[in-house]
């Protein structure tokens, strides 16, 4: 497979057998997954209802199973306690665990993300040694102490301080954290505080032992929309004494700390969406062909052959995505492993990489699955407003992706702050494909008719276009407003929205193609389907938004002139039949009774 850097997907041609998909999961993997569906199947989905009832205990006594099944240390090498499988395990497990209700999803993504992966990126042997292997195993669990009520986005104006006491052997930390997940029954803390007037915080690991609390106090827990069996409490720290030897890299590098280990989550958080919306289209479908109006079963309604189709294609493209950039990631930790590098050193660079990647992930899959959620709840009708069906759970576990990791917002105008801060360092250029988008629209246009014969070649060609589109408003926009382009976020954010959508939409197209090749165009004429719907839609929004950008920076003939690029660039030779599309995609859902690809 061809290495590519993050972001780069922007001005390189991507071919099908430069991407993974999850169709080619490894024996090893394969059985993994299986693991997972009967774990889940069997400790979770029937105790459904009891994760609605603020069942704390619940939640605390599957994440020990799972740690027993080894779910919990997917990631973490062998040698802290660990099974060491390599991140697109990683991904792949914490895809299938988060599958039946968002308070599992949310135990397991914050203890195996930010309460263990600081550890294992950042400490040192010993401190590894000490750590790891319990929270590896599930003997204890990890909680993340970030947020203030003061302290959300802006992570590093937190007011908690950390003071050397006078024998210079603890800091002495008082303050307050919010929001922290597994706060109930998690005994190894990340705490984040300020030494004395640094700039930047510093991140230390505290052990919590509720029978000697050691100035910790935990705040009654919270009363949420959803995730409503995740733990979920405030925490106080009165002269709490954590040793000096507890410090986690360096004084002051927890800022640093905070957001590396937030591109991991972001990712995690992609894929822990998506056996959530596998689950919820299987379900809608199987109550569509049970339910009847009209003497006949809804499901031949086109209105909810319609929303089937929808949520199967977002579902489709959030995982093709997913998987995508996980191996990326792979791909990188492998190279720098077989360069020298050492595993901690490899992955901290591999994540940091592709952190426009982990954003995007994260924005359109919390998205999908708000999406996904709300159609289940529609194709139920009044029954899905019921809590006897587990639809309305979902929709309100949903929403709280769109949150955190980074509100999606943040994460938006990450995508394109992070791709300047990548041209300017020259590591990508983008100036260059730019300049000649720009003449490019200068010239006259070809009226020539492509051969778009082969499978999914014109739907490639758009990509390239939609790509173009992204280099003529984000040149243009930079060109105007040069360092302050920050200050004018909606704008920010229309470039942001083009980049996710060029992104997904070409992840699905290569997905389909892929499998196309690997079996035959007649076996995955639904996953077609998806990819040129996905693609529909893709352009229907860049087309919204890029007329919002350029309105909004251009005057005149130079503002013709761009919406003119913008129309020639979104133009098809052969308008998909979207209608047709849905139907293709809803009847195989149909047949199979299951979201089924």
């Amino acid at each position: 497979m061809g290495t590519i850097k993050g972001g780069e997907f922007l001005v390189k041609e991507i071919k099908s057998e430069d991407i993974f998909i999850s169709e080619e999961f490894t024996e090893e993997q394969r059985m993994m997954k299986e693991a997972v569906v009967e774990f889940i199947d069997r400790e979770v989905w029937p105790h459904k209802e009891r994760f609605e009832k603020k069942d704390y205990a619940l939640t605390e006594e599957i994440m020990r199973k799972a740690g027993e099944m080894g779910f919990l240390g997917v990631s973490i090498p062998e040698q802290y306690g660990g099974i060491g499988m390599g991140f697109i395990s990683t991904m792949l497990v914490t895809d299938y665990i988060s599958a039946a209700t968002g308070s599992l999803a949310t135990a397991y993504g914050a203890h195996t993300g930010i309460g263990t992966m600081p550890i294992f990126l950042y400490g040192t042997e010993e401190q590894k040694n000490k750590y790891l292997p319990a929270l590896a195993t599930g003997e204890k669990f990890g909680a993340y102490c970030l947020t203030e009520p003061g302290a959300g986005s802006d992570a590093n104006s937190g007011k908690t301080t950390a003071d050397l006491t006078e024998d210079g052997k603890h800091y002495k930390v008082n303050g307050q954290k919010m929001w922290i997940s597994n706060a109930g029954f998690a005994e190894v803390f990340i705490v984040f505080a300020r030494i004395e007037d640094d700039k930047n915080i510093s991140a230390f690991i505290l052990d919590y032992d509720k029978n000697n609390p050691n100035g910790v106090t935990l705040g009654e827990e919270e009363d949420k929309l959803g995730i409503a069996s995740s733990s979920t409490r405030q925490v106080f720290f009165n002269d709490t004494l954590i040793p000096i030897e507890n410090i986690l890299s360096e004084r002051g590098k927890g800022f640093k700390i905070a957001l590396n280990s937030l591109n991991v989550g972001r990712i995690k958080l992609g894929a822990a969406v998506l056996d959530a919306g596998r689950r919820i289209i299987t379900e809608s479908v199987q109550y569509a062909t049970e339910r009847k109006q009209f003497q006949t079963p809804i499901a031949n309604f086109g209105a909810i052959q319609k929303k089937l189709a929808d949520m199967s294609t977002r579902v489709f493209a959030s995982d093709a995505s997913c998987y995508r950039a996980g191996k990326n990631i792979q791909n990188r930790i492998d190279d720098n492993l077989a360069n020298g590098k050492s595993h901690v050193e490899s992955e901290l660079d591999a994540f940091q990489e592709y952190a426009i990647e982990c954003a995007i992930l994260k924005v359109f899959g919390s998205e999908m699955s708000q999406m996904v959620s709300d159609e289940g709840i529609q194709i139920f009708g009044g029954m899905g407003f019921s809590k006897d069906t587990p639809m309305e759970s979902a929709w309100r576990d949903a929403r709280i992706t769109r949150i955190y990791e980074g509100t999606n917002e943040i994460n938006r105008l990450l995508t394109v702050g992070m791709l300047l801060k990548k041209a300017m360092k020259g590591e990508i250029d983008v100036l260059t494909p730019a300049m000649e988008v720009g003449k490019s629209l200068m010239s006259i246009p070809s009226f020539d008719i492509p051969d778009y014969s082969t499978l999914l070649s014109e739907e490639k060609a758009m990509i390239s276009k939609l790509k173009k589109i992204f280099l003529m408003i984000a040149g243009k926009a930079v060109q105007t407003y040069g360092m302050d382009l920050e200050e004018h976020q909606q704008l920010v954010l229309c470039a942001a929205e083009i980049m996710i959508e060029v992104y997904v939409a070409e992840s699905a197209i290569l997905k389909a193609e892929k499998i196309a090749k690997l079996t035959s165009e007649k076996e995955v004429e639904s996953q077609i389907a998806m990819a040129k719907l996905n693609l529909f839609y893709a352009i229907e929004k860049i087309t919204m938004v890029g007329k919002e950008g350029i309105v909004y920076f251009s005057k005149g003939d130079e503002q013709r002139m761009l919406l003119m690029g913008l129309k020639r660039f979104t133009k098809y030779i052969n308008m998909p039949n979207v209608i047709e599309l849905r139907k293709t995609i809803a009847t195989k859902v149909i047949d199979e009774n299951k979201y089924c690809f």
